[in-house]
């Protein structure tokens, strides 16, 4: 469903909403879990083991779509002193009480997820499993991503869209026209460039690197100012780790204009609100201003 937005001066947007796919396996999670579980099923795999943080989107919506398709899930976790702080954690919680069951590691042993001996360790301890890769990125996601965009996108000559480990803004650019601009916004600081060219088929891109906030999971009072003014206006709740920056990149650009006249864009809604709870603990602790959106 696109939603259409008060235009800017000449210039036209809207968004996505994939955030309204699912309650719980939200946006581009839905898409990038939707063939992977169509091929555990394949395999005859009723195990679905995956990795990811304290507040990972890709956890929680994992540990729902095995709740809902009938898969035992296992999530490793990082962060061995989480082990006791499951129930200080909305992510956690919400995962555990999916039936997810969770492993913490350290981050020296995290670093080595993708290691033989590591996958070779957890075959041992769990048996025959189905391993989606952190934040669900691999050539099946794309393949699900790639189905985001719709025929009647075709008008628009923007696509925007929140990057994390490349694989959503990798099946953007698969499928749209070449006449359109794919731009990724990354949450993180690191180049992800090389990320996006491992699943991109076309040069129709770019990435703009401007609105990390200082790195992954980083935020400061203008971002959490601009979401709660952007919510109250349009109704449109946003994240503050993904599409929270990426729609305020948008509009800084628009303002000191970073788009030509007439552009019409669209801005792909990914998800990720579940992270809002965990935010506002963090920011609640360091007695900043809180996140003012309900879901």
């Amino acid at each position: 469903m696109n939603q259409v937005l008060p235009s800017v001066g000449t210039i036209q947007i809207s968004v996505k909403r994939e955030d309204l796919l699912h309650p719980h396996i939200s946006g581009n999670k839905f898409r990038k879990l939707k063939y992977n579980i169509l091929q555990a099923k394949r395999q005859g795999v009723r195990t679905l083991l995956t990795f990811g943080g304290a507040y990972s989107n890709h956890i929680a919506a994992t540990a729902a779509a095995g709740k809902e398709y009938g898969f035992k899930t296992i999530g490793v976790i990082r962060g061995e002193e989480l082990f006791d702080k499951i129930v200080d954690n909305p992510t956690l919680s919400f995962a555990k009480s999916c039936g997810m069951e969770l492993i913490f590691v350290s981050r020296d042993v995290y670093r080595q997820k993708e290691s033989k001996i590591f996958n070779t360790t957890l075959q041992e301890r769990f048996g025959d499993f189905y391993l989606v890769p952190e934040g669900g990125t691999n050539n099946l996601a794309v393949k699900g991503c790639e189905e985001i965009l719709e025929t009647n996108d075709i008008d628009y000559t923007h696509i925007c869209c929140a990057v994390g480990t490349g694989g959503t803004v990798s099946g953007i650019i698969n499928s749209a026209s070449n006449n359109q601009q794919v731009l990724g916004f990354p949450a993180l600081k690191a180049d992800l460039s090389g990320a996006i060219r491992k699943f991109a088929k076309q040069d129709n891109w770019a990435l703009v690197t401007e609105y990390h906030f200082g790195g992954y999971g980083k935020i400061n009072a203008g971002l959490v100012t601009f979401i709660n003014k952007f919510y109250t206006e349009t109704g449109v709740p946003l994240d503050p780790v993904y599409t929270g920056k990426m729609f305020f990149g948008v509009y800084d650009m628009i303002v000191n204009h970073g788009f030509p006249e007439n552009s019409r864009i669209l801005l792909i809604h990914t998800g990720g609100l579940q992270g809002i709870a965990g935010m506002n603990k963090e920011l609640a602790k360091k007695k900043q201003p809180l996140i003012k959106i309900e879901i």
